[in-house]
């Protein structure tokens, strides 16, 4: 049987865990060989050593999204390793810090910015030479929160971060699809990862927000879902069974944003 993503070579950031590490996994399932690319060098590298005795051509770099020259480097070497760069999955991101707007920093802001939307325009900018060699697909990982979800107390940077990344994901599908790639993005609802263990929380009930589902949420699986659902909408986007879908965000909550 035809593996779906044989011979493509994909970038994967903040890969080492949660869902970009789920779909490396998947990529490599279908055939791809995979820069895996974090932050977390030991859950980077221990991910690769597992993918690699499964048979996956697999490689791990550092690289910290909101930095430019780690970018570049993380990508040129990515293409110089593999010899050439197919499919990219700008994944990386944090929650950052929930608070009310008068209480959240500047700096915590800033940082936000940064490593969620900065991070993900550094990724498509220094990906693009290497893309226009042969068309490709980038995928992004937005949020429900900030385009269909507005309920997380505090969540201003966050919300706004992931916004702005489904706008400029519909930009860049303009911009490059002359040149045969294509951009979307995944939106994420409640899935199981460790992000939400990172996530500071400051003050935030004072803002009063407060939403409780229905009782007999009728979203599919009550809304709950797990990074191998994300991956397997990646690896849709990423294949050749998505190509003439770009421009476009596709929501993996089970419907229960509709709720919210």
């Amino acid at each position: 049987m035809t593996r779906m993503l044989n011979n493509q070579v994909a970038f994967i950031t903040g890969g080492a865990s949660g869902i970009g590490a789920g779909t490396a996994r998947r990529f490599v399932e279908e055939g791809a060989r995979v820069m895996i690319a974090d932050v977390q060098d030991e859950a980077g590298e221990a991910l690769c050593a597992e993918l690699q005795s499964a048979g996956g051509g697999v490689h791990y770099v550092h690289c910290d999204v909101s930095d430019a020259a780690s970018v570049e480097a993380a990508i040129r070497q990515t293409a110089e390793h593999f010899g050439q760069l197919d499919i990219v999955f700008a994944n990386a991101g944090i929650n950052g810090v929930f608070a009310p707007i008068e209480e959240l920093t500047p700096d915590e802001w800033a940082r936000t910015l940064s490593i969620n939307l900065t991070g993900t325009y550094l990724t498509v900018h220094f990906a693009v030479p290497y893309l226009k060699r042969g068309g490709g697909s980038i995928i992004i990982t937005s949020s429900v929160n900030g385009i269909r979800t507005f309920s997380n107390p505090g969540a201003s940077a966050y919300s706004s971060s992931k916004a702005a990344q489904v706008a400029f994901m519909k930009m860049m599908a303009l911009e490059l699809g002359q040149h045969g790639i294509r951009c979307n993005a995944v939106c994420p609802g409640k899935i199981e990862t460790s992000i939400d263990e990172r996530t500071i929380q400051k003050g935030t009930e004072k803002i009063g927000i407060e939403v409780e589902l229905p009782l007999g949420n009728p979203a599919l699986h009550h809304g709950e879902g797990d990074v191998g659902q994300v991956a397997d909408v990646c690896v849709f986007l990423a294949s050749d069974l998505g190509r003439h879908v770009s421009g476009v965000e596709i929501f993996v909550d089970g419907g229960a944003s509709l709720l919210r």
